[in-house]
């Protein structure tokens, strides 16, 4: 059955330099309207475990969540599915020193820049500030991880570091580990700590 995951493997196949016409048929198929244009796949799970907590169903509205594999590549993804390409309404997630490559990609695609958010330093950031350090750790705690993250602490490069950073960092040196906690982080928000970038996101799509 098709569905919104076959049509993302298709997207990334094509940006990756594979042949083919299939993604067109499918987007027509599928209804697809708008792609949202993300870094990565601890994005896309914020972005997805968001949308779920607020009972959207991103597939059904016609909204293909894309996660990029870095900043780098928004160029070939914006001139794929925006004006250029299959002519998809385009939306977003960067960090601030990524916002350029996004700019860039957008203006050469001939698409508005508008509904593309951006996060301070990263989504894992602003989640952390939203929750509170303690809070953080609280989760970490009940994700069985507390082991890993007293040893990580005990180590000499993260000594004095505020707490906010030590996390973020923690949630990195793992792989899959920011995939997790995107969506175990975004779970655990009230309603009024959503934090900007990523609640104006989905109030666009």
């Amino acid at each position: 059955m098709e569905d919104m995951r076959a049509f993302r493997n298709e997207v990334t196949r094509r940006a990756a330099g594979g042949t083919g016409g299939s993604a067109s048929d499918l987007a027509e198929r599928l209804g697809v309207r708008t792609a949202v244009l993300l870094e990565g796949l601890s994005d896309l799970a914020a972005v997805e475990a968001l949308a779920a907590l607020q009972g959207r169903d991103l597939d059904a509205e016609g909204v293909c969540v894309v996660p990029m594999g870095g900043a780098m590549s928004v160029g070939r993804y914006a001139s794929l599915l925006g004006p250029p390409g299959l002519g998809l309404r385009l939306a977003g997630l960067c960090d601030e020193r990524e916002q350029p490559f996004f700019d860039r990609a957008l203006d050469r695609a001939g698409a508005p820049r508008q509904d593309i958010f951006v996060c301070v330093a990263d989504l894992e950031d602003e989640l952390i500030r939203a929750l509170g350090t303690s809070r953080v750790e609280e989760i970490v705690e009940a994700e069985g991880d507390v082991r890993a993250w007293q040893t990580f602490l005990r180590q000499p490069a993260h000594h004095g570091r505020p707490r906010q950073q030590q996390l973020r960092r923690f949630l990195g040196t793992k792989k899959g580990r920011k995939i997790r906690y995107g969506r175990l982080l975004v779970e655990a928000l009230d309603g009024d700590q959503v934090p900007a970038p990523l609640g104006d996101l989905l109030k666009s799509l």
